[in-house]
């Protein structure tokens, strides 16, 4: 049989839509949803219903969603890819320790998150005890321009990076979000000198956060630590030294 190209295209093209669709509703749970109907889902993927109903099958015979009655939810499966899927586990492993000994000094909440596209993923979070109630999430997301985390690993990347999240624009998150690029870039280049980023009130309100990189050898931000607590009881200023020292003691057992 000959070699027909446009077939072999018309199947990649097909490969790509279906794997688009099946993204498309395992993303399309959100942090407190347990189990959601098909029409849920058809809604919030756009997707029609026929289409969501076949392929809510074949992920609920491959494990990766789970049925309750007429709905389902995701399945224990993800959660063990995500386990391996975490290129970060080292990195984790390894600042467990000094994000413990942060939150123990200081009794606020401590974070560890990577840039990834114009967003931070926190890797690893442990809440303290006076903090306040934040909406993040291991595995969440949320924008780098407006937590001190995004600022201090975008203050040590390659200018590339900035004019990427530049471009995608600089959306008000917090009652003091930073806006205008032009003070994003002037804030960056304090946070060069100093080794540390604020966040005030620019994520939410009553918060404040200090934030400082993990480098790698070349002097590149890999990640960062952040500790956050109410702008009312946490001095910034007296808690970035230990921010700092922590994410240095990290940077140097990383090699």
């Amino acid at each position: 049989m000959g070699h027909n190209p446009a077939m072999c295209a018309a199947e990649r093209n097909d490969d790509g839509a279906t794997a688009a669709r099946l993204t498309a509703l395992l993303t399309a749970f959100r942090p407190g949803d347990d189990a959601l109907g098909v029409s849920e889902l058809a809604r919030r993927t756009t997707l029609p219903k026929s289409s969501v109903h076949r392929l809510v099958g074949h992920l609920v015979a491959h494990g990766l969603l789970e049925r309750e009655r007429t709905s389902v939810r995701l399945g224990l499966k993800l959660f063990e890819i995500g386990q391996l899927a975490t290129r970060q586990r080292g990195l984790v492993d390894s600042a467990r320790p000094h994000l413990a000994d942060l939150r123990e000094a200081t009794r606020n909440t401590v974070h560890l998150a990577v840039l990834e596209g114009t967003e931070v993923v926190y890797l690893d979070i442990l809440r303290g005890a006076d903090a306040p109630n934040l909406p993040s999430r291991i595995g969440g997301r949320f924008p780098a321009h407006a937590t001190g985390v995004g600022k201090a690993i975008l203050a040590f990347s390659p200018d590339s990076v900035l004019d990427k999240v530049l471009a995608a624009g600089l959306p008000r998150i917090g009652p003091r979000t930073i806006t205008a690029p032009g003070l994003l870039r002037r804030q960056l280049t304090k946070v060069r000198a100093e080794g540390v980023a604020y966040e005030r009130e620019e994520s939410r309100t009553g918060v404040i956060c200090a934030a400082s990189p993990v480098l790698d050898r070349g002097g590149r931000a890999v990640a960062a630590i952040s500790l956050s607590g109410w702008s009312n009881r946490m001095r910034v200023d007296r808690i970035a030294p230990a921010v700092r020292t922590a994410a240095l003691a990290l940077s140097r057992s990383l090699g």
